[in-house]
């Protein structure tokens, strides 16, 4: 990305301090979308990362990951997996529980939309620790499928997200440090 273009999307980027609680700066992705220009920008991109990859299928993390997986499955002509919180989704599933700073929480993806062997990208606005990544990343594991990468259009690295990752490739638009 050149420097023009991560000035333009780090302008885009709202940021909220002390939400969700005091201490913490929340970079706000939703800012991104009401910037038409920008969020084009955002799935340009995706398409020119991974065009060319042997990428199978898209999942993508509940509710910010849906936003910039879908325009970009269906500009590769490539299946989206929805990934979900618990007890979202009618069919049957697989699941993954994972801790989170105060507690804990469980996805889902249904069993009839991960196929074996193929190869999945894993789509969320931001990557922070990775663990909501790596839970999703088990989802699909549990139904034989491959995840060869993770995209976040932000990044927080300092929160060390590559090692919860490793080792699928990690890859974001832009990267915000001392998070």
């Amino acid at each position: 990305m050149t420097e023009s273009e991560n000035n333009l999307l780090d302008k885009a980027i709202r940021r909220v301090p002390d939400f969700p609680k005091p201490g913490i700066l929340f970079y706000d992705i939703t800012s991104v979308l009401t910037k038409p220009d920008i969020f084009k920008f955002c799935i340009d991109k995706m398409v020119e990362l991974y065009k060319d990859k042997k990428i199978d299928a898209v999942a993508a993390v509940e509710s910010r990951g849906f936003l910039f997986s879908a325009p970009f499955a269906e500009r590769l002509s490539i299946p989206q997996i929805l990934v979900r919180k618990k007890g979202k989704l009618p069919g049957e599933t697989y699941s993954c529980k994972y801790a989170l700073e105060y507690g804990s929480a469980e996805i889902e993806a249904h069993k009839a939309d991960i196929e074996k062997g193929k190869n999945y990208l894993i789509v969320d606005d931001l990557i922070a620790t990775g663990g909501t990544l790596a839970a999703a990343r088990n989802v699909i594991e549990q139904g034989g499928g491959i995840v060869t990468d993770f995209f976040g259009v932000i990044g927080l690295p300092d929160l060390n997200y590559q090692k919860a990752l490793a080792p699928a490739k990690v890859t974001t638009l832009i990267d915000f440090h001392g998070a």
